[in-house]
């Protein structure tokens, strides 16, 4: 092993006993073993029987509890499933250690073939924005619908505050972190993370706060929580440098699904200017920007977003109850007076 290879994360069957995931009222968790990985798949009853699949994928440092807003606000239109990506949230690290796009895109169609849910309303956000594309991409039998929430896409241009974020992928810097911030308290972290990931703090509520400094709490107490965080930044920066047909706009040209695109004007992690790429390069996209989100328009403005997608569900005929809800106009919502919808593509 070289001096700048991470050590492996414990195997699972030998991780000490944590804190147990919170789980929303209404919600369920299961785990499923699959050829290399566990995951844990966090769902919520269909309001009927019947309704189209779904599956959420989350950011980088984030679990399925991001989505848990989202999958209420859709219980009427899909059936909703959200999976902890290996490593994050409640599931174990992956047997090989490879947080690599490929590697969580893999896991991803992984669990869809043994669910035989397939094909299914895919969503991702940030991190799960660029493995939910490259799925959508290589197994396009597995997606009806793509919808990326400010989705981790190489930028020629990095804005100056995702440079932290991107800095973990170097070797020592996560020591370096680690070391700097073994004093900061759980609510110091989650403050931080909640500035750099919402356009405005504010609206997370006094119980959102509590819940997210007790997950926190809970992540910090896993031996491999930062090696995840470290191999899957690494996997992302690497996924940037790829050309050819692996590159990751390269896959978003070849994506047939219908693409709903989500970008926040507050974003501090996803450049705002690169939804206007995005629409030019995916087939058949349409944009919706919400000017003062920041990068996870799904927790910030679950109303909209949700709105949003059911205006997907109506347009590419998968719900005519999505049809009569999207004529509507969505249930308020701060900002959503100000969000724009444009279609583009071909």
């Amino acid at each position: 092993m070289s001096s700048t290879e991470l050590p492996s994360a414990p195997a699972a069957n030998v991780l000490p006993k944590v804190a147990t995931v919170r789980v929303a009222e209404g919600e369920r968790l299961r785990s499923v073993g699959l050829p290399g990985i566990t995951l844990t798949v966090r769902s919520r009853p269909p309001a009927r029987e019947g309704l189209p699949p779904a599956l959420y994928v989350h950011g980088l440092g984030g679990s399925s509890q991001n989505w848990s807003a989202m999958m209420e606000q859709l219980e009427g239109d899909v059936d909703c499933e959200a999976v902890d990506l290996p490593g994050f949230g409640d599931s174990p690290p992956p047997d090989d250690g490879d947080y690599s796009i490929t590697a969580h895109a893999r896991a991803v169609i992984r669990y869809l073939d043994a669910s035989d849910r397939g094909p299914v309303h895919l969503l991702g956000n940030s991190l799960g924005g660029a493995v939910t594309t490259r799925v959508a991409a290589v197994r396009p039998d597995l997606v009806r619908t793509l919808t990326l929430v400010s989705p981790a896409l190489p930028e020629i241009r990095v804005q100056r505050t995702a440079v932290p974020t991107a800095l973990l992928a170097m070797p020592g810097v996560t020591t370096l972190f680690t070391r700097i911030t073994q004093s900061w308290t759980a609510e110091q972290r989650v403050r931080g993370v909640l500035h750099l990931c919402y356009g405005d703090p504010g609206r997370v509520t006094p119980e959102g706060f509590s819940n997210a400094v007790a997950e926190m709490e809970r992540r910090l107490q896993l031996p491999y929580f930062w090696d995840a965080m470290t191999r899957s930044a690494r996997g992302l920066v690497n996924a940037y440098t790829l050309g050819g047909q692996h590159a990751l706009w390269r896959q978003a040209e070849r994506v047939l699904a219908p693409t709903l695109l989500i970008y926040g004007g507050r974003d501090q992690l996803v450049g705002y200017r690169m939804c206007r790429k995005a629409a030019r390069t995916f087939r058949d996209s349409r944009l919706l920007s919400l000017p003062e989100a920041g990068h996870v328009a799904m927790m910030e403005y679950p109303e909209v977003v949700a709105h949003a997608f059911r205006g997907l569900l109506a347009e590419t005929g998968e719900s005519a109850v999505a049809g009569r809800a999207a004529g509507e106009g969505a249930a308020g919502g701060a900002g959503e007076d100000d969000a724009v919808t444009e279609s583009a593509g071909s």
